[in-house]
């Protein structure tokens, strides 16, 4: 984008010219008569006059500073609203935009710290603080914003590592408006903002990545799975030291288990002899009261 250096004639200034050579033309009319010398010669000078008033009355936008130079030299700012020039003698050489501007940059192909290939795309936000700067100082600022902008971006990436530039965005953002304030500093621009929309890489490496990240998820997962299998070996361990220091609540624990499995109308049920011996079921009153759901001493089941 370049800077625009010329502007249409504003709509109020053609009027001016056209109402000026009106009234210049009636007074030539009624004054000397339509084919008289002295109609011609008022008509030429109210033409002259018009185009000499049109041409010294300027407007501008709401947004906008004018460069005013008088014969060559800078000579002053001017706006936004009506403002007045010598024609000739003064020229309007630029029309400076003081609102926020928003520019894209991008760095494609760049080398990261550690030799990756990236393309990044990233949005500038600016704004002219000294029109007077901008337009002299430098020519086409815009582009030279642009190319600011890339370089910086460049010299970034090469000093970044990949999964830091993944990572921290932010930062990155905030080291580039560093470097680009600083070097439009002087041309009168002032840099309120970087924002990096994304980070490309090669799907090569994508797909390298991703099997990473599974990886590291199938690691999480058997790490957990093992601290779950200790956590449960240490209950089994401290349920074992209770059941060794109280036989009742082992033998309760084992009619519990054998009734559970019962309950399921399981047709056979393997039960080691030792158990039996244990919970006193080798007779008939044990069995007779397991099938009724009581435990050897009689008591009711739960």
């Amino acid at each position: 984008m370049e800077v625009i250096v010329m502007k249409t004639k504003s709509s109020f200034s053609v009027l001016i010219f056209f109402v000026i050579l009106a009234i210049g033309l009636a007074l030539a009319y009624f004054g000397y008569g339509i084919q008289s010398g002295g109609a011609m010669w008022v008509g030429a000078i109210s033409f002259l006059v018009a185009l000499f008033v049109s041409s010294a009355i300027k407007i501008a936008d709401q947004w906008e500073k004018a460069v005013v130079l008088r014969l060559g030299r800078f000579h002053s700012l001017r706006g936004p609203g009506l403002f007045f020039i010598i024609p000739i003698v003064d020229t309007v050489a630029y029309w400076i935009d003081i609102r926020v501007i928003t520019t894209s940059f991008t760095a494609e192909k760049t080398l990261t710290k550690d030799t990756v290939p990236v393309d990044v795309d990233a949005v500038l936000f600016w704004k002219v603080l000294d029109a007077k700067k901008a337009a002299l100082e430098i020519a086409e600022y815009r582009n030279a914003i642009n190319w600011a902008s890339q370089t910086a971006l460049r010299d970034v990436i090469g000093k970044t590592m990949l999964s830091e530039m993944l990572e921290g965005r932010d930062k990155m953002s905030v080291q580039l408006q560093k470097i680009i304030d600083e070097r439009t500093e002087p041309w009168g621009i002032n840099v309120i903002s970087v924002e990096v929309k994304d980070v490309l890489i090669p799907s090569s490496l994508q797909d390298a990545m991703s099997m990473q990240a599974q990886a590291e998820r199938e690691r999480q997962a058997r790490v957990i799975l093992g601290d779950s299998e200790r956590q449960v070996a240490e209950k089994f361990g401290e349920a074992a030291k209770t059941y060794a220091n109280n036989p009742v609540a082992l033998h309760l624990r084992a009619m519990n288990m054998l009734y559970e499995g019962l309950k399921t109308n399981s047709t056979i049920v393997i039960v080691p002899s030792s158990a039996l011996e244990t919970m006193q079921l080798g007779g008939l009153t044990g069995m007779t009261a397991l099938a009724m759901g009581l435990t050897p001493g009689g008591e009711k089941k739960v």
